[in-house]
């Protein structure tokens, strides 16, 4: 299996404060948070070896992909499916918003139409990306029979028990709170033959490696296992060896940041307000649906707060919002009810929200990483996007 990289080179930015003694904040180099976009049709085009119809999957799944519109398979997709199809350990280098939802599903649901005793455990970072992949799920298992359940924090436990009590064949969820109904005897995991493992990186950065280890235990030892990162650290390499039998390493991780996100940073000049700077950038027209990143929940609650009161249609997500919350204000930034979100970083990874034509980081954040995933909100699929970044001075 061959490694690829998509996409094209770095262009050099003709922006006058990408200098070579570019200032550090927060350990990340301002210059690398200006990049001009290149267009898409200079990007190398990924050629697909297949289109849906070539994979050996049941003709009434093939139905709920035409459904969807599904043509041509993503890269991951038409490297991983064939594959997962006859039972192979997956690796998958992959960076959000390529299609790696699909090319775990469509394999699995497969599998469980031809042997409705088969179950399915599927592992991701936060509740959000979890009811993503439900979403997705739904769709996929139209009229199939196929039942679902979906475990995560911030929602109702016992309804969540009543469905583990009938009969499913997937679990979607969060790994604490899986970690938590297996304790209490309400999952036995001991039955879950097939595991996937969505956004490992973002998994350890969070701390789970040792809720991570101690799920993949329980489960049986001859099982199917697919683990998706769209970075591959000494750590992993370690879940790889001790949880993975001579796994397949499929690799189609495109440059640090997509071609077609132009980036640039606003300075912002002693005794000047960000609130200002902010509500006059997104009182432009070109400002049509916005992702606002603030480092804490105070700051983006402040934030959301001033927007709203100067009548913007905003509204935000964190940590310390209910989870109803967090669904609500996502659904409405989907639908176009509002075309503001602020938020933590809870929201820069995974979240696939279509036609965002800019990400703003108002605070700068933490590391080099969550930077990329921040501005891999916008600019996905064949659209273009712009990424500005506040810094001081």
């Amino acid at each position: 299996m061959r490694h690829r990289s998509f996409g094209g080179r770095r262009t050099p930015s003709h922006f006058g404060n990408n200098k070579k003694s570019a200032p550090k904040a927060k350990g990340i180099d301002v210059s690398k948070l200006v990049n001009k976009a290149t267009s898409l049709e200079k990007s190398e085009e990924y050629v697909a070896k297949h289109v849906f119809e070539d994979f050996a999957l049941d003709s009434r799944l093939k139905k709920n992909i035409a459904a969807k519109g599904y043509k041509k398979p993503t890269p991951i997709q038409d490297q991983t499916i064939s594959h997962a199809l006859l039972g192979k350990d997956i690796v998958g280098a992959a960076n959000t918003g390529t299609g790696k939802t699909a090319a775990f599903l469509l394999p699995m649901l497969h599998k469980v139409l031809n042997d409705r005793g088969q179950r399915v455990l599927i592992l991701a970072p936060t509740r959000e990306l979890a009811l993503q992949i439900e979403e997705e799920f739904m769709a996929f298992a139209k009229d199939l029979g196929i039942v679902s359940v979906l475990c995560i924090g911030g929602t109702s436990m016992p309804m969540q028990i009543r469905k583990l009590k009938k009969r499913y064949n997937f679990i979607i969820g969060t790994p604490g709170r899986i970690k938590d109904l297996f304790q209490r005897k309400l999952i036995h995991l001991d039955g879950f033959k097939n595991v996937i493992l969505d956004e490992v990186d973002r998994m350890l950065d969070m701390g789970f490696i040792h809720d991570i280890k101690y799920l993949l235990a329980q489960l049986p030892e001859r099982r199917h296992s697919l683990f998706f990162s769209a970075t591959i650290s000494k750590q992993i390499e370690e879940l790889m060896r001790t949880f993975l039998h001579d796994p397949l390493m499929i690799s189609v991780v495109m440059r640090e940041t997509a071609a077609n996100v132009s980036q640039d940073v606003v300075h912002i000049r002693p005794g000047q307000n960000r609130l200002d700077v902010i509500k006059g950038l997104l009182s432009k027209d070109e400002f049509k649906k916005v992702l606002v990143f603030g480092r804490t929940k105070r700051g983006v609650d402040r934030i959301y707060k001033a927007l709203f009161q100067k009548g913007f249609r905003v509204d935000a997500i964190h940590g310390n919002k209910t989870q109803s919350r967090r669904q609500r204000a996502l659904r409405d930034f989907k639908e176009n009810r509002i075309n503001i979100l602020v938020a933590t970083d809870v929201a820069a990874r995974g979240l696939d929200i279509d036609n965002v034509s800019h990400v703003i980081n108002f605070d700068m954040p933490n590391s080099h990483e969550d930077y990329i995933h921040r501005i891999g909100r916008t600019g996905r699929g064949d659209k273009m996007g712009i990424a500005l970044t506040f810094v001081d001075g």
